[in-house]
């Protein structure tokens, strides 16, 4: 009987293609926006994943997010040290600055300022020289984005010339010289990334009474994280994160306070609105058109049990073709731009069984369509005609 419904299925093969094409539009649909929702989520928090040294962040309790930046006292990271359970802490500085261009045009950048003794939290990645090359004098490092994009000096002709080792920068009027090269995790703000030392980047950013950003800090071999960030919120009374639940806090400050997971959520419905649509109403018809095959099996004997899993064989047919065809065109289409522009694509495999799931409810529903017309199905009618 399986055979005889593969065989009803691709016969006709106008509704059988045009099921499909239903199917891997909503599939690619679906998962390419999800996948580019995810993307850009994952970049509110891009700097907390290019910092993996640090198990713990320090911040002043009314912080919201990442970005979020309310200036400590610099005596706060010497508190910290002094917490029962902490390997080391270190400052941390993150903040905007103007970098002035050699056309005299000015680009904010995103600055951060590195302990100086021992460079924690720097890039997690150099391309050209090295993390310890920031102790020279002036030094800093750019990510390279930044440095072949918005901070990329102009030619004549127009064409952009990237900032290599040895060129220098105006920052807060302050002349610094590239040291170094880095790849980071494209930020959310997508301005240029550069690090320097602590003490120099303080230097540079408009003085305040209070200037340090962060206080990370490692828990000593053996503690609980959990336990260790408790006893510094009370030794402090400030606010210790783990880096998951910092990254939790960004994530869903975003997701409340931005337009960002209606607009998504909307391609997302629209994805399912379309497979519902259009693929179900091609495969119920496909199943009124074999309604005369239906009934020649009914009156053959066929039980009910046996036509229901004839149709579920078929629905389930479609829908993994379709989605293997749009999850992989869309795995596709975020490979080749991810990489060669600025979009946000994130594929985890969660995403994957989202959009299975939701295929599979797809055809699911239109076989619910199908086989309640099957199920009613009289064999008499068919000979009648």
């Amino acid at each position: 009987m399986y055979y005889y419904a593969l065989k009803m299925l691709i016969g006709d093969r106008a509704k059988y293609i045009g099921i499909i094409i239903g199917l891997t539009f909503a599939s690619l649909l679906i998962t390419q926006q999800s996948a580019i929702f995810a993307g850009v989520m994952a970049r509110t928090f891009s700097f907390l994943t290019d910092v993996s040294m640090p198990d713990i962040w320090v911040v002043d309790p009314q912080v919201q997010y990442i970005d979020d930046i309310k200036p400590l006292q610099a005596t706060k990271v010497l508190q910290v040290r002094g917490v029962t359970g902490v390997e080391w802490a270190v400052p941390l500085y993150k903040g905007s600055l103007r970098a002035r261009l050699d056309n005299g045009t000015f680009q904010t950048c995103i600055a951060i300022g590195l302990d100086d003794e021992t460079l924690i939290g720097g890039p997690p990645r150099m391309l050209v020289g090295q993390l310890s090359d920031l102790r020279r004098s002036d030094g800093v490092i750019v990510d390279q984005a930044g440095a072949e994009g918005k901070l990329a000096r102009r030619a004549p002709d127009g064409s952009r010339i990237p900032l290599k080792v040895g060129d220098s920068l105006e920052l807060n009027d302050h002349r610094v010289y590239v040291v170094g090269i880095c790849q980071v995790t494209a930020t959310f703000q997508a301005n240029p990334v550069i690090y320097t030392t602590y003490s120099r980047a303080t230097t540079f950013a408009p003085q305040e009474r209070k200037l340090l950003s962060f206080v990370i800090a490692k828990a000593s071999a053996g503690e609980d994280t959990e336990a260790v960030c408790q006893r510094i919120q009370e030794a402090t009374h400030l606010r210790a994160y783990t880096p998951s639940k910092f990254k939790t806090l960004t994530f869903y400050y975003y997701l409340k306070y931005t337009g960002m997971p209606i607009n998504f959520l909307t391609a997302v419905a629209l994805g399912f609105i379309v497979g519902i649509t259009i693929s179900g109403q091609t495969f119920y018809n496909f199943t009124l058109d074999n309604l005369r095959y239906f009934g020649t099996l009914k009156a053959m004997g066929t039980t009910n049990r046996t036509l229901l899993k004839m149709i579920l064989l078929q629905a389930l047919i479609v829908g993994a073709i379709g989605y293997g065809l749009g999850v992989g065109l869309a795995s596709a289409w975020g490979g080749l731009l991810s990489g060669r522009t600025q979009i946000a694509f994130l594929l985890p495999w969660q995403l994957l069984l989202i959009s299975a799931v939701a295929i599979m409810f797809i055809c699911l529903s239109a076989a619910a369509l199908s086989i309640r017309k099957v199920m009613k199905l009289e064999p008499a009618v068919v000979f009648r005609s």
